[in-house]
């Protein structure tokens, strides 16, 4: 029996879908209308939708010239900050879950249990409860206005153990008999089996965790000082003066228009096996 929906079974998701599409991009659209204006347009109001004629100009200025105001490096500089941070939080948090799932789940240790338990633990507690004793450590190491300080505190990653320890306990125990037949130890059997098995989740994870340290802002904010070290968040928010200044709208625009794009690249090339990690990982 052939069944005959409605047309408005078919209208109406496509509908709600285009309104979905349109909350989300139109703000985004508005930040590019505003980067390609002149700032006494902003000023007095009289922005609308249709996009200006200075683009480049703006653009170029905060990317070579720096935006002014409370910092005067470059937008290119603070992309390169929030880049190398997002990079190496994302790449780092890969390989300690990796490695702390792959012993949770494959070796035979006392607490080995207790120890999964203690690192999921850590997912409850606030950030704000962990941000003093860790700023407190970096301080006292010296690494205050470093890439290090900037990255190590937030590299290890409860959530990444559980994703990848969910995924080893869906391997077969075939393939561990088969490598052992084969004579592979277990630093063989976790390169040649474990990590091609794994290539969706790691990517499905670096996505996460990319966009993660791209947006971070209270960590940067506290152990960074100089101008040379801040990252494009903290960049964005300090253009925007509240005090005996009026604020370049058409840069800030620029500038958060320049800070989507790393992201935005990210999920749009791994979008495949983004997906695929996140359907295989639940199985």
């Amino acid at each position: 029996m052939v069944e005959h929906r409605h047309w408005s079974m078919h209208v109406l998701p496509h509908l709600i879908l285009g309104l979905g599409v349109l909350l989300v991009v139109f703000p985004v659209y508005l930040a590019f209308v505003g980067a390609t204006l002149d700032p006494a347009t902003i000023a007095n109001g009289q922005m609308g939708v249709v996009p200006g004629n200075r683009f480049i100009e703006n653009m170029s200025r905060v990317l070579l010239a720096g935006a002014g105001g409370s910092t005067r490096e470059p937008v290119l500089h603070m992309l390169w900050n929030s880049f190398v941070m997002a990079m190496v939080i994302a790449i780092g948090k890969i390989v300690i879950s990796i490695l702390s799932a792959y012993a949770v789940v494959y070796f035979r240790f006392p607490l080995r249990k207790t120890a999964f338990w203690v690192i999921f633990m850590t997912l409850m507690l606030p950030v704000e409860v962990r941000i003093y004793p860790t700023y407190k450590i970096v301080a006292d190491l010296g690494m205050l206005d470093t890439v290090a300080g900037l990255c190590i505190p937030l590299i290890a990653s409860a959530t990444g153990t559980l994703l990848f320890r969910q995924f080893f306990m869906t391997i077969p125990d075939e393939l561990i008999e088969a490598s052992q037949m084969d004579g592979a130890g277990p630093v063989r059997f976790f390169i040649d089996t474990v990590l091609p098995l794994s290539l969706t989740s790691i990517a499905a994870l670096f996505v996460i965790q990319f966009i993660y340290g791209w947006n971070q802002y209270l960590w940067p904010l506290l152990i960074t000082s100089k101008d040379s070290m801040q990252t494009i968040v903290i960049g964005i928010k300090k253009m925007i003066v509240t005090q005996d200044a009026l604020t370049e709208w058409q840069l800030a625009m620029a500038t958060a228009v320049l800070a989507m794009l790393p992201p935005v690249l990210v999920v749009v090339v791994m979008q495949k096996l983004f997906v695929r990690g996140l359907v295989e990982t639940e199985k």
